[in-house]
């Protein structure tokens, strides 16, 4: 039976690891590289028993929020006839991802915080990176075009109906979930590809790429950079195009009336702050190099697992057309009720 080493122990190995000097391999090689790890721990958020007690407590009722919020939004879109509109398809979108999202990481984030052993296997770690930066970057994509569903409404509003019309709102979709699906293989690539030799111990509470990185035994300056390239600058590239519709679209509304000023900032303004939740602490933790800090855990549970439970409070609080479809869901449950006890 595989023995693993308490906290205090996981944390020396760790230590050892950073010490040693990295191995004069080259960072890129044939697949089949020296590998003696079969297995990574996770250090976790925290040590301190009680401490993991409140977390476990704490990202439980965040993940059952995430769940709920983001299914209530995913189902009144799709029944609601009058919410099959592009802006509320990426919505619909949106909804989908952030439930995928958050749950590559805070299932397991949740079950290890009561458990004594933090572990994950080799292909568990694989998978988990797979996954956590699929959707993550779908998400970054999906609210890119809808930033540019909302310019398109709002500056373009005559041509708006050809604009995103079913097929191109089908297009960008599909551009969306590929452009995240290459970025995902991508980076998954370029950090399995290199040797795992003896560290096994992961300072984070998932598999991610710079923490990963750090217990590549050979040379990883070029995959650094590579990964600031792939992560980072489309985390800055997507937020600086979202900054410039929302600018535009700003100017734009200095010619309108009061009533469609205040309708369109409504609804831009859910928007920048998903957008502002999401981006800003991404940014933060992948456009710089394969540097972590004792901040990055506190930034990483605000993308993956605070950014995706608001998400639906914001669109379903300052969305009146969101509010009301809810309505009419319930008052149609309601009067089948009725009408089956008549």
């Amino acid at each position: 039976m595989t023995s693993y080493p308490p906290v205090k122990e996981a944390r020396a190995i760790l230590t050892d690891s950073k010490n040693q000097s990295p191995s004069t391999s080259p960072a890129w090689g044939p697949m089949e590289v020296a590998n003696n790890v079969t297995e990574f721990i996770f250090l976790g958020l925290s040590q301190d028993p009680g401490m993991q007690l409140m977390f476990f407590a704490l990202f439980l009722l965040f993940y059952i929020m995430i769940m709920v919020g983001n299914l209530l939004v995913l189902l009144t879109v799709f029944f609601d006839p009058q919410l099959h509109t592009p802006m509320y398809f990426f919505l619909s979108n949106l909804s989908f991802v952030d439930i995928a999202y958050s749950s590559a990481t805070a299932p397991k984030m949740i079950a290890d915080l009561v458990s004594e052993k933090k572990t994950i296997s080799y292909w568990g770690c694989i998978t988990q990176m797979f996954t956590f930066h699929f959707f993550g970057c779908a998400e970054i994509f999906v609210l890119t075009v809808m930033a540019f569903d909302r310019y398109a409404a709002i500056c373009q509003p005559l041509r708006y109906t050809t604009i995103m019309s079913a097929n191109a709102c089908a297009v960008l979709a599909s551009l969306s979930w590929l452009g995240a699906l290459g970025h995902s293989f991508v980076q998954t690539l370029l950090t399995f590809q290199l040797p795992f030799c003896n560290a096994q111990v992961i300072d984070h509470y998932f598999c991610d790429v710079h923490p990963v990185l750090k217990l590549a035994c050979a040379d990883t300056a070029l995959v650094n950079m590579l990964v600031v390239a792939n992560s980072g600058l489309i985390s800055l590239g997507c937020f600086l195009i979202i900054l410039a519709s929302y600018t535009v679209i700003l100017f734009s509304l200095q010619k309108r009336s009061a009533e469609s000023r205040r309708k369109a900032l409504s609804t831009c303004g859910s928007h920048l702050m998903v957008v502002t939740f999401f981006f800003v602490p991404c940014v933060f933790i992948y456009l710089r190099p394969s540097t972590t800090f004792p901040l990055d855990k506190v930034v990483s549970v605000f993308y993956t697992t605070i950014a995706p439970m608001l998400n639906p409070l914001i669109y379903t609080l300052r969305n009146q057309d969101v509010k009301n479809a809810m309505k009419r869901q319930w008052s149609r449950k309601f009067s089948l009720k009725e009408k089956q006890k008549g």
